[in-house]
């Protein structure tokens, strides 16, 4: 039985809502067990209540705002240390929490602990397409700074998650430019260019622009972490946007009311897929074991997922896959 440790204070939600996120994960995946991590009031009585459900108890919680690695230095009984702990104690073989993403990865960082040969792990999360193909980006903020060979195993990360949670095979990977020419691009990413070019001859396909990001044409889009980050905040940015404008359409005239009651069903649909709760999260990749950030306001159903793909994950050896993957490459 797969073991997760889900983080019941994460996140700016209640933790009434994580709870019914693990209830739901429970009931769909009778051979799961899940360690719920957080104060004893809220996990010792819903354990109480649930079969294969565990309790952590903990005395802390680290706030969004707070500095990540100062959080984690001082607050060391928090759900979040606790839950990757956790992971290194053997009493758990993935994390899922949707709490602050700097203090998950300093906390993930010393307490599961990086694989052989990584030199940092990445973010990557699974964007929509307009083909309906899913593209893996990597790296969505986790390292500001990048260098070339670090863009590398990033690429084979992503590669590895692409086929293990997504299940594409042989996956192809882009780097994000501002052109589709190979020389096109700022030095570092012509530099970045060439380093993918020749680690990966038979996956890498070259240049990707922003225009890309959503248009389903790559299995895994690559870049630095400050990029990464700036692009999906964008995306969120211009989706959030166009709700505001329609909302603001609706309310012009009876017609356009009417037309919004007529596209409602399709555009819940088109904001569920935007809004990443199919796969809970993203994953930070490059650790021994799978740990998932969900969105600070998240819902069930995006930790019933998190913990779903986590347990997927372990299941079917995504960790080893990595592992493998840069063995080969060094």
């Amino acid at each position: 039985m797969v073991t997760i440790c889900v983080d019941a204070m994460g996140g700016d939600v209640e933790p009434d809502v994580v709870l019914e996120g693990i209830s739901q994960a429970l009931e769909a995946d009778s051979d799961l067990q899940i360690l719920v991590a957080g104060d004893e009031a809220v996990v010792a009585p819903y354990c109480s209540a649930h079969e294969r459900a565990l309790p952590l108890v903990t005395t802390e919680t680290i706030g969004m705002d707070e500095h990540p690695t100062e959080a984690v230095r001082t607050k060391k009984d928090s759900s979040i240390v606790r839950g990757c702990q956790a992971i290194r104690h053997g009493e758990a073989d993935g994390f899922f929490s949707a709490g602050s993403t700097g203090a998950i990865l300093v906390a993930a960082t010393l307490n599961v602990g990086r694989l052989h040969g990584i030199k940092r792990p990445g973010l990557a999360t699974a964007i929509p397409g307009s083909t309906g193909r899913r593209t893996v980006m990597i790296d969505m903020g986790a390292n500001a700074d990048t260098h070339e060979d670090m863009i590398v195993q990033f690429a084979h990360m992503g590669r590895a998650y692409a086929e293990i949670t997504l299940g594409v095979e042989n996956p192809t990977v882009a780097l994000l430019s501002n052109g589709s020419e190979e020389t096109k691009g700022s030095e570092q990413a012509i530099a970045f260019h060439n380093a993918l070019k020749q680690a990966g001859p038979a996956w890498f396909v070259g240049n990707a622009e922003g225009s890309d990001l959503l248009a389903g044409r790559f299995d895994v889009i690559v870049t630095d972490g400050f990029t990464g980050n700036v692009a999906l905040k964008s995306l969120e940015g211009t989706a959030k946007y166009i709700i505001n404008e329609l909302k603001k359409a609706v309310g012009s005239s009876k017609r356009a009311a009417l037309g919004a009651l007529l596209l409602k069903p399709v555009l819940k649909v088109v904001a569920a897929d935007l809004s990443g709760d199919e796969y809970g999260g993203a994953v930070l990749l490059g650790l021994k074991a799978p740990v998932i950030i969900g969105h600070g306001a998240t819902s069930p159903t995006a930790v019933k997922n998190g913990a779903l793909v986590c347990a997927k994950a372990v299941r079917e050896g995504l960790v080893d896959k990595i592992a493998a993957d840069i063995e080969v490459e060094e």
